[in-house]
């Protein structure tokens, strides 16, 4: 199978994940990012910017099978990290431009609310991740968007999967998870098992398939997960519940974080990255908010790792930090200190990305106290 989309493909892609609706969805906006210095750039994010230009040429020439009368390329300066609200301004990329190697002075300048007020559907090709702004934006003014950080060409497959078996497999995960009031997860590194009980109660789950059919939606693509934001202890004399460690593999080092209350409180491991960690709980507790328990599909239907968080967290179990609540929860950048660090950021627990941790078991509990092992050595098995 080509690493290329046709023009046939993508457009059956957007019908797929956006099913226009005639006469109403008339513009769509291709979004990506560009490095603010050369030195910053990479390979991966260059053929990123590569597949925003293509398909923003490919859709140019078949709008009028989708019913659209405008395609616009928009770009912006990186904005440092996943998640953080998008820059106050955007920029038009001229038509007669050949490449996005950098953004063209002369180009027309938007604010992220004027462009996408006027704007349908959204496909944003980006290296740090747009999905909190969007999705905190695209409820109040009533675009769709589906969101492709570091999306690659490796990643076609996922796009060509049948979206209605992956939607119902999607649907039947998050009804287990709407029927728990806590999860355990029971982690081994370094001959430990490590056990995390995550609180679920007050919460309801959500599922992330790819369809993403009504205004005001924005999503990840590709898509194949339920995922639920844990209790975070905001109704008054009802703390969190969620308690335990954590153990995560950055590079070569595996890093422990005892958890309290939803919160990484501090680092039990030893070592640079350890270190690291440790000082940015303390300068910026938000970012140990536990802020997402993820249960994805997509390995079900053969779909591989590709090294990137974006596919990786939609095979299996992931767990993420910092900001919530774009997912449900209650913490947004002013519970950060700094807005330069308001991130979300996932931690994906499947062999390619972190081969030293083992996830032995996922079990959630009802209220009843009957309790389900949803995976099981690394495998799903509910």
């Amino acid at each position: 199978m080509s690493d290329d989309f046709t023009a046939d493909e993508l457009v059956s892609l957007v019908r797929t994940v956006f099913a226009p609706v005639a006469g109403r969805d008339r513009s769509l906006v291709v979004l990506c990012d560009v490095p603010r210095t050369p030195d910053a750039d990479t390979p991966a994010w260059r053929e990123r910017r590569e597949i925003a230009f293509e398909w923003m040429t490919l859709l140019r020439g078949a709008r009028e099978k989708l019913g659209l009368t405008r395609v616009t390329l928009v770009a912006y300066p990186d904005v440092g990290s996943n998640n953080a609200d998008l820059p106050r301004e955007l920029r038009g990329v001229p038509k007669k431009a050949t490449s996005l190697e950098r953004i063209p002075d002369t180009s027309t300048r938007f604010t992220p609310e004027k462009l996408l007020s006027r704007t349908n559907l959204v496909l944003a090709l980006t290296e740090r991740s747009t999905t909190a702004p969007l999705k905190m934006l695209a409820p109040k003014l009533r675009f769709r968007a589906a969101t492709l950080p570091g999306f690659s060409r490796a990643m076609f497959p996922a796009l060509r999967l049948d979206f209605d078996a992956v939607s119902r497999r999607t649907l039947e995960m998050k009804q287990r998870l709407d029927g728990a009031e806590s999860a355990r997860l029971d982690l081994e590194a370094d001959g430990r098992v490590h056990v995390l009980e995550l609180d679920l109660r007050h919460r309801h789950a959500h599922a992330s398939d790819g369809l993403i059919r009504e205004p005001g939606m924005a999503a990840n693509l590709p898509s194949g997960e339920a995922y639920i934001v844990p209790y975070e202890g905001e109704r008054r004399g009802d703390p969190s519940r969620t308690h335990g460690t954590l153990p995560v593999e950055l590079g070569s080092e595996i890093v422990v974080y005892r958890i309290e209350e939803n919160r990484a409180t501090s680092v039990t491991s030893h070592g640079p990255v350890s270190e690291r960690e440790a000082a940015a709980i303390r300068e910026e507790p938000a970012y140990g908010n536990i802020a997402e328990l993820g249960l994805g599909v997509l390995g079900e239907f053969g779909i591989q790792a590709v090294g990137s968080v974006l596919l990786d967290e939609k095979l299996g179990l992931h767990v993420a930090f910092g900001r919530s609540e774009h997912l449900g929860g209650v913490i947004g950048p002013s519970a950060f200190l700094d807005r330069a660090r308001v991130i979300h950021v996932d931690r994906v627990f499947v062999p390619s990305a972190q081969p030293h941790v083992v996830v032995r078991r996922v079990s959630l509990r009802s209220a009843d106290g009957h309790e389900t092992d949803v995976i099981r050595d690394g495998r799903m098995i509910a």
